[in-house]
């Protein structure tokens, strides 16, 4: 096994190691859903205006305004007209009688398939495209995420340091006999690391990392509602200007090296985290295997999350759990 000082100056310097992705909302990652749509081809391209307004009379695209009325057709197909249009849904045609949607210039109705709602994301939109042309607002910062790109080389050092210190005390926390998973909390306009603890378990089924360092941060800014003496390696930082104190983790990111649990997840909720950065997935992780529940409208704080920081490293903690 490789020297436990030899790992950790590894972990210090090895920022190149892992990637780390976004967990977004169901919505951003599931594929398109479609529908079919009835189009036909366009036998005199000198008409194509006509025929716009003609369809846009009777078959707005109401609550459709992503996709395009028009398009070229494909040219492997060999068909000897040039543009294709959008007619409208099948299911607004009874026992698909087009007669109703018969235009002046229009060859054979043909069905297709259309995204139901505008793409969210790249991936999503290269999907929709390949059935119907489709408008598509990019976010450029999305982009980046998906492709792992979010954080460049002195960012990932950074980050790679704070989790090291999660990693560290997720160690002592094993060797006091407590599951092996380690967090801490950063603010990072000062690049402070506000908190740092580990599971406390023991004989008090909350304590999990994650709420053990909420309590060190509400402690760090006067308040906090248990003592953490027993355990050396849970700390906190006093806040440097207490007149100007965070609502407890308002700003704060959170590096923890499991993914944390429905509990912990609605913890950072309340504590108004700013973003959270996790290791290692875990089998009820509540932000992005079993549940996000970051991404949910509903909830009155919404974050950011990032997996896959350090994730080898975290993956490797023997016991973990939250």
């Amino acid at each position: 096994m490789e020297p436990a000082s030899k790992r950790r100056k590894s972990e210090a310097c090895d920022s190149d190691s892992w990637t780390a992705y976004p967990v977004l909302s169901d919505e951003q990652t599931h594929a398109v859903e479609m529908i079919d749509f009835f189009a036909a081809p366009v036998l005199d391209k000198q008409a194509t205006s006509r025929l716009v307004g003609e369809l846009n009379d009777r078959y707005p695209l109401t609550g459709l305004q992503h996709l395009k009325r028009v398009r070229p057709a494909a040219v492997q197909d060999g068909r000897p007209h040039s543009l294709e249009i959008l007619l409208c849904p099948v299911s607004k045609v009874p026992d698909s009688d087009l007669s109703c949607v018969e235009c002046d210039g229009l060859g054979e109705p043909f069905v297709v398939k259309v995204p139901v709602r505008p793409p969210l994301t790249r991936p999503q939109f290269e999907l929709a495209s390949k059935h119907w042309p489709t408008s598509f607002k990019e976010d450029k910062q999305l982009t980046e995420a998906l492709r792992g790109e979010s954080f460049g080389p002195a960012q990932k050092a950074q980050m790679h340091a704070y989790m090291s210190v999660a990693l560290a005390a997720a160690r002592e926390g094993k060797a006091l006999g407590m599951e092996a998973v380690g967090a801490a909390v950063v603010d990072p306009v000062s690049e402070r690391i506000v908190a740092v603890g580990h599971d406390c378990r023991g004989r008090r089924p909350l304590h999990h990392a994650v709420m053990v360092c909420i309590d060190l941060v509400g402690r760090g800014q006067g308040g906090g509602r248990h003592r953490w003496d027993a355990y050396p390696a849970c700390r906190s930082t006093p806040a440097l200007d207490s007149a100007e104190q965070p609502y407890i983790c308002t700003g704060y990111d959170l590096y923890v090296t499991r993914e944390p649990c429905v509990m912990c997840a609605m913890a950072l909720v309340h504590s108004r985290i700013a973003r959270v950065f996790y290791g290692a997935a875990f089998a009820d992780g509540a932000l992005g295997t079993r549940f996000k529940l970051h991404a949910l409208k509903d909830l009155n704080h919404r974050f950011e999350v990032y997996k896959g920081v350090m994730g080898q490293e975290c993956e490797e903690l023997e016991g973990l759990s939250l």
